[in-house]
């Protein structure tokens, strides 16, 4: 077994797309209209074949909620795997991304989290 797809819940999926690829690096893969929404997704540039974030609509009505309650406590949605957590912060913070939390040795791993603009936190930890 392995993953496959998983998802982030966005409020905009053109400005999250945007977002995940033109500053956080991805690579769109999938991009098919369904209604008002698309079946959008990105992968990581050097693994086309591998795992799909899908920039899923946050149109649900237990999506807001969850969402700003995960904001307000501090909480990432996910985690994204990087080579050094520090070299990425600058890069991010640079291309103006707002960190929630600056990078943080938590003893076996590094950490980050970031604002990703469509309503989610998000860490970075070193892979």
């Amino acid at each position: 077994m392995r993953i496959y797809l998983t998802s982030v819940l966005v409020d905009d999926q053109d400005k999250a797309l945007r977002f995940y690829t033109d500053v956080l690096g991805f690579a769109k893969k999938s991009d098919i209209p369904l209604g008002e929404a698309r079946w959008l997704t990105v992968v990581a540039p050097d693994q086309p074949e591998g795992p799909e974030l899908l920039l899923e609509p946050d149109a649900h009505p237990a999506a807001k909620p969850f969402k700003a309650a995960l904001v307000a406590d501090g909480i990432p949605v996910t985690s994204f795997a990087v080579q050094d957590v520090h070299a990425e912060f600058q890069r991010l913070r640079g291309l103006g991304v707002r960190f929630t939390q600056d990078p943080a040795d938590m003893g076996a791993v590094t950490t980050a989290v970031f604002d990703d603009t469509c309503g989610n936190l998000i860490q970075i930890a070193k892979a």
